[in-house]
């Protein structure tokens, strides 16, 4: 639950989180709920909602944000908590940068118990950049010639076509003809999605956290996307925005190392908060959603992104019940990313070399209802090493009383 240590750059411009900088535009009637790091010998992670510009610590009554979620009807259970205050959403975002006091909250992952699960190639953009990966072998100076003549067998016909539909199998039987048939098409624009596993439960680092990429890569991205949250009974509850950390380069030379080039330390960002769905806010706004993505480098460089949800080729709905059916069940609910339109091509350096990470880059990802996720790049054996798991957590919580 710590957060890395800055160069002398980063102490000069640290990282800061306020109200403006990472709250939704409407966050006075938004319904938050998350996770924040409680202080001192009896300090843990504790469940808190947001109310009146307040932080309400209810870990008396929900321990595990995972067990809040998992309530019949969790946005009444929200509107029925009392607890205690913690101080106030400004206080503890200001002690959710990079400069915090150990003795005040600061902001957690808005997720504990709940398996974080990741929806790839939802995309058409996306799922050509994964075509490119693969054709390119992974080496990013081979890219921009692939994706010409990839670009020019596809182009934009994925755009509108249906997952699993009569036109989709006409269209791969076309590729397969012309010998550009490809694993990340079939997922793309067949009727089976892809869901993998992001990282571990209680992985995550939250928003003001440093996130992590793979020493050993040389060719990564940030993947700015919107993620869900399920309860065990599949019911999407409310939306989060997250940070997909993504070797280009480990996934390109084989789809089989996926798991590495996706789960690494410090590799998986949530935050700020989960917006329940109420009055305000519904599945609708998500499928709605503009996710902007802006990369700032300590050489001045800048990306600037978007993502739009209204081009996703799957529902959101239909993928979260890909992720949890007869099939598979999860006890304790999930978060899903649900994929992202972004892929960049510019190039940082060299020409033709495309965009990769470097020390130090500061990530926000941010949406106008779900508020903005802030991150600073290093590399996952730089990070702070993740160290409380489920084991550790379960001891927290009954030393506080919470269990029982």
């Amino acid at each position: 639950m710590g957060y890395t240590m800055n160069s002398r750059n980063d102490l000069m411009n640290p990282l800061q989180l306020s109200i403006e900088n990472s709250l939704p535009e409407d966050w006075q009637r938004a319904t938050l709920v998350g996770r924040v790091c409680l202080p001192g010998v009896r300090g843990g992670p504790a469940v808190v909602v947001i109310r009146d510009g307040e932080v309400i610590d209810c870990s008396a009554q929900f321990p595990t944000l995972s067990l809040l979620l998992d309530t019949q009807n969790p946005l009444q259970a929200v509107r029925e908590i009392s607890g205690h205050s913690l101080g106030t959403i400004q206080d503890l975002l200001a002690n959710s940068g990079e400069q915090r006091d150990p003795a005040k909250p600061c902001l957690l992952a808005p997720a504990d118990l709940q398996v974080i699960k990741a929806a790839g190639v939802t995309f058409a953009a996306s799922m050509i950049e994964r075509v490119i990966e693969e054709k390119a072998g992974g080496d990013a100076l081979r890219a921009e010639q692939v994706r010409a003549l990839v670009q020019e067998v596809i182009g934009d016909n994925l755009r509108d076509l249906r997952p699993g539909s009569p036109e989709a199998m006409r269209l791969k039987q076309v590729l397969i003809e012309q010998n550009m048939w490809s694993q990340y098409l079939e997922v793309g624009i067949g009727p089976d999605a892809e869901i993998f596993t992001k990282a571990p439960i209680l992985a995550a680092v939250g928003s003001g956290n440093a996130i992590g990429v793979h020493p050993g890569s040389s060719w990564n991205n940030p993947e700015p996307e919107v993620v869900l949250a399920v309860d065990s009974r599949g019911q999407i509850h409310g939306a989060t925005l997250g940070n997909d950390v993504n070797l280009r380069d480990f996934e390109g030379r084989s789809a089989l190392l996926l798991s590495k080039a996706k789960d690494n330390n410090a590799s998986c960002a949530l935050g700020p908060f989960i917006r329940l769905f109420d009055e305000h806010f519904s599945l609708d706004d998500v499928r709605r959603c503009e996710v902007t993505l802006r990369v700032e480098g300590r050489d001045g460089y800048v990306l600037n992104g978007k993502s739009s949800m209204g081009q996703i080729s799957r529902d959101p709905a239909d993928l979260a019940q890909q992720t949890l059916n007869e099939n598979h069940q999860y006890p304790d609910g999930f978060v899903l990313f649900l994929g992202t339109l972004f892929a960049p091509t510019d190039d940082r350096d060299q020409p033709g070399q495309g965009f990769t990470h470097k020390e130090g880059d500061v990530v926000s990802i941010a949406s106008g209802k779900l508020g903005a996720l802030h991150n600073r790049v290093t590399s996952s054996d730089q990070a702070p090493q993740w160290s409380f798991g489920v084991a550790a957590l379960m001891k927290n919580l009954a030393g506080r009383g919470l269990l029982g």
